[in-house]
C-alpha cells in the first residue's frame, strides 16, 4: 500500500518551547491512522503544520508525491487535504445545506451544480438529510460534529484530518460518529484521527500513532500500542513497579 502522506523530521518551536520534535510518520492510502498523546503532546500543532496554518522550523511534508512543506493552507485544501476542528464552527446563520455548498464551491473548487450534487451525497453519508434546511446555529452538538465532518468532505479531500470529532458525545452518539468515519474510509479517503476516547482508537483505526512532548513514541496495531508499558506510563500515568 502506497503512502499518501509522508512527514519527515518535522519540528516546530514556539519560543523556547519545542512543540513538535523531529517527528516522522506516514499515512497509507485508504487507512485510518489514529493519533493519541497526553494534553500538550503536540497533536493539534501537527494538524496545523499539515494543513499549512503553521510553517515548520525544520522537516518536510510530502503529499501524494509532492513537497507541500511551504504551500499555503488554501493550496493544500485544493490539493486534497481537509480537516475538522475540535470545536465545530459552521456558519451559524446558514443552513446545513448552505454550509456544505460553501465548502464545495470555495474549498473543493466545484461548480455550483456539482457542489449541490456532492452536498446531497454528504447529507446522506452523515445522516443529516432531514436537517438540510435547519439553521446551523440551532443544531445539537452531535449534529454540529456531523456537519463539521460534512464541511470537510465538501472540499473533496483525499486525506481528511479529524480533530476529536467524538469529544463531548454520549456513548450512543460516539457509535454514530464511528460509523460515519468508517463510511468515509470505505469511500477511499485516508484519515488521520486525533481522539482521546480509547474505544474509538481501539475499534476505529488501522494503526495508532502515539506522540509525547512532540516526539514519536510508538506506532502500530492499536491494541499492541495501547498495551505497551511505555505508552501506559506516558498517556495513562501508570507508574513502574
Amino acid at each position: 500500500m502506497a503512502d499518501i502522506l509522508t512527514v519527515n523530521h518535522l519540528q516546530k518551536n514556539f519560543g523556547q518551547l519545542r512543540a513538535v520534535d523531529d517527528l516522522s510518520f506516514e499515512v497509507r492510502e485508504g487507512e485510518i491512522l489514529g493519533m493519541m498523546g497526553p494534553n500538550g503532546a503536540g497533536k493539534t500543532t501537527v494538524f496545523n503544520l499539515l494543513t499549512g496554518i503553521l510553517k515548520p522550523d525544520m522537516g518536510t511534508i510530502v503529499f501524494k508525491g509532492r513537497n507541500i512543506t511551504h504551500a499555503s493552507a488554501a493550496k493544500r485544501c485544493h490539493l486534497g487535504i481537509g480537516r475538522t476542528y475540535q470545536v465545530p464552527s459552521p456558519f451559524d446563520k446558514m443552513t446545513v445545506f448552505e454550509n456544505l455548498l460553501v465548502g464545495g464551491v470555495h474549498g473543493g473548487k466545484l461548480s455550483e451544480k456539482r457542489a449541490r450534487e456532492e452536498a446531497h451525497e454528504i447529507l446522506n453519508l452523515t445522516g443529516m438529510a432531514s436537517l438540510k434546511n435547519r439553521v446551523s446555529g440551532e443544531l445539537s452538538l452531535l449534529n454540529r460534529k456531523r456537519l463539521e465532518m460534512g464541511r470537510a468532505l465538501a472540499t473533496q479531500p483525499s486525506l481528511i484530518l479529524l480533530d476529536e470529532v467524538a469529544g463531548g458525545l454520549t456513548e450512543g452518539e460516539i457509535r454514530q460518529v464511528l460509523e460515519i468515519v468508517r463510511e468515509i474510509s470505505r469511500r477511499g479517503i485516508s484519515i488521520v484521527w486525533i481522539e482521546h476516547i480509547l474505544m474509538m482508537m481501539s475499534e476505529g483505526v488501522h494503526r495508532l500513532l502515539v506522540i509525547a512532548e512532540g516526539r514519536w513514541l510508538q506506532c502500530g496495531d492499536p491494541k499492541v500500542v495501547m498495551s505497551s508499558e511505555e505508552v501506559l506510563k506516558c498517556y495513562l500515568g501508570v507508574e513502574e513497579e
